[in-house]
């Protein structure tokens, strides 16, 4: 059995070192806001080029504590993609802000910043882009429709720590940036685990304060907060697979580009693109167009016709593979308040209908990608019609 994702062969390699840390924490006794949590806080701070960083309880808390600190709650519109995990519309809606949803960019799966502007309205304070699957979104139209409209920018990264956009750290284009360390991210802990980046003192303060119950002094409380603390152990295991992190998104990479080469003009599968296909980017000359963006491939995932058949098929042929998202937000039960309707999203829906990730992590073997892409084009339907 090939799996999507290998945290046992990971743990393996690592076993000594985290076991070591491990012990070191439970033998110190100091579990909460413990000397870890500092270090890493700093380390990850310095790895994405930025000022400050707070670890947090999960990624989803992490972009709630953002969207407090940045004041954004009741009455106000959040732009986001409607092609993502829930939790990026759970916190915005647990502030009291309304998701605003934009298409995607059909071949990135990422927020089509040509769509973007259309959505905004004179209660819109913030866009949310979403990287997907690693892959970062188009970030300089994004900065300057922002800059043009006032508009504050909250990332979310929960899948793309590592990749950049024009040599610069996702997570470090708006005033904060959000990650998860859930167990099978790219850098992932034993539980779950998050992180706000930013570069304001006060969006960092504010974070801060919010995570210990909302209050700066031990038992002086301010505002209502939350207990959502990076954990000590989990900061400990995260310190011992940061210094890793550049290789083992150099070995996704490998993988991701010998995808490429294996399943090219395989008929009913589309690969994925690193490159946005707006106005912008389309007009980049290619050697500029292959220096804007180093994806990290969290997920590598394509589109295949009778998805569920080829799924179906894969696991029964021994090889791991998932659907990230059946569903797109806008059609999810608990968003229908918002009206949208099927339809309204043509490019999410196409995708959340056909998209399918194949097994990607470091300790995958070249052996294994030949068996998995062979596997595939045995299996895929022909004929499949472009977005």
């Amino acid at each position: 059995m090939i799996p999507l994702c290998d945290l046992r062969k990971q743990y393996a390699v690592l076993k000594d070192e985290i076991d070591s840390v491990m012990q070191q924490v439970a033998g110190d006794a100091h579990y909460i806001l413990g000397p870890n949590v500092k270090a890493f806080e700093q380390e990850i701070a310095d790895y994405c080029g930025s000022r400050f960083a707070v670890g947090v309880g999960s990624g989803t808390d992490a972009l709630y504590l953002a969207l407090r600190a940045l004041n954004i709650g009741q009455g106000d519109e959040v732009i986001t993609t409607p092609f993502t995990f829930i939790g990026t519309t759970e916190a915005i809606s647990l502030v009291g802000a309304t998701p605003t949803f934009v298409d995607i960019d059909p071949q990135t799966f990422n927020i089509d910043v040509r769509l973007i502007e259309a959505a905004i309205t004179p209660r819109t304070k913030a866009i949310l882009p979403v990287h997907l699957y690693g892959q970062p979104c188009e970030m300089d139209a994004i900065v300057k429709i922002a800059e043009e409209h006032g508009l504050e920018i909250i990332e979310d990264c929960a899948q793309s720590i590592g990749a950049t956009y024009r040599g610069q750290q996702t997570g470090t284009f708006g005033k904060a940036g959000c990650f998860s360390f859930f167990p099978s991210k790219n850098l992932g802990c034993f539980g779950d685990g998050g992180l706000v980046l930013t570069d304001d003192r006060e969006v960092y303060e504010r974070v801060e304060m919010l995570r210990r119950h909302g209050g700066k002094v031990k038992y002086h409380h301010t505002e209502v907060g939350l207990n959502s603390r990076l954990d000590e152990l989990q900061a400990a295991i995260l310190r011992v697979k940061l210094k890793y992190l550049e290789s083992w998104s150099r070995s996704r990479r490998r993988c991701a580009y010998q995808y490429n080469r294996l399943l090219a003009g395989v008929s009913g599968v589309r690969l994925p693109n690193e490159i946005c296909t707006s106005g912008y980017c389309s007009s980049l000359a290619q050697n500029e167009a292959s220096d804007l963006v180093e994806a990290v491939y969290h997920q590598y995932t394509v589109l295949v016709e009778g998805r569920d058949s080829v799924r179906d098929s894969l696991t029964e042929s021994g090889i791991g593979c998932a659907v990230y998202y059946p569903v797109p937000l806008h059609l999810q039960e608990v968003h229908q308040d918002l009206g949208w309707q099927v339809g309204s999203f043509p490019n999410a829906e196409y995708a959340s209908e056909r998209c399918l990730s194949l097994p990607i992590f470091p300790e995958l073997t070249e052996e294994q990608v030949h068996r998995i892409a062979g596997t595939l084009q045995q299996i895929s339907k022909p004929a499949m019609q472009v977005a």
